[in-house]
């Protein structure tokens, strides 16, 4: 057996009026008189919502307009609450103001992921700490054996030995020049995230990339 329909309780006349004009202020759109009717589930009949209507028509407390067979009804809108033409003007560069910056904050947003990503793909900041660190211990045993040089204590080095060395010396020299690229990039990234120059200075400091 189908579920019984339930019955949906009919406002009384005087309540009715208030009911159809409360509805109407609050969607603040126009209906007909059958549209409220199925709207208000039948609270209100079509027959009694179309005579409601039309006397809050007549009594100037809604606005009515004939919309092909039918009449449609909204609420009286409040001219006080409308705004002037200064104020829509304030509002259109409000709007555009904020557009702007939105814009401005996605295109920032764009370039801090690709630092962000640039980043990631190459050294980390701990192993740029780890790598100046290896220099300085590589340049003081240099300095070690060129003073050893300087004081006469060298033992003669052969033209094998030489060549050896020469070979090294390339070796390390191009080793040398990719890492102070790769430092010198990864500080560009790094400055390019810090705020002001004290900042930069003692981040740069902490790296000892001045020494």
């Amino acid at each position: 057996m189908a579920p019984r329909k339930e019955k949906t309780e009919k406002v009384s006349a005087n309540e009715a009026a208030d009911t159809i004009l409360n509805y109407l202020r609050k969607q603040n759109r126009p209906y007909s008189a059958t549209d409220i009717s199925a709207n208000l589930h039948n609270k209100v009949t079509k027959a009694a919502a179309t005579k409601i209507l039309k006397d809050l028509h007549e009594r100037n407390e809604i606005e009515g307009r004939p919309a092909g067979k039918q009449i449609v009804y909204h609420a009286l809108q409040n001219t006080q609450d409308a705004m002037t033409s200064d104020q829509l003007g304030a509002l259109d560069t409000t709007i555009a103001d904020l557009r702007s910056e939105t814009t401005n904050a996605l295109a920032n947003v764009k370039t801090l992921r690709s630092t962000l990503s640039s980043l990631n793909s190459t050294m980390s900041t701990a192993d740029l700490v780890s790598s100046v660190q290896t220099f300085e211990a590589e340049k003081t045993e240099i300095l070690v054996r060129l003073e050893t040089l300087k004081a006469g204590k060298a033992k003669k080095v052969t033209k094998e030995e030489r060549c050896a060395i020469d070979e090294q010396w390339k070796k390390w020299s191009g080793v040398r020049k990719r890492r102070e690229k790769i430092v010198g990039e990864m500080w560009k990234m790094i400055e390019d995230v810090l705020d002001g120059p004290e900042k930069k200075a003692e981040v740069r400091e902490s790296l000892g990339l001045d020494e």
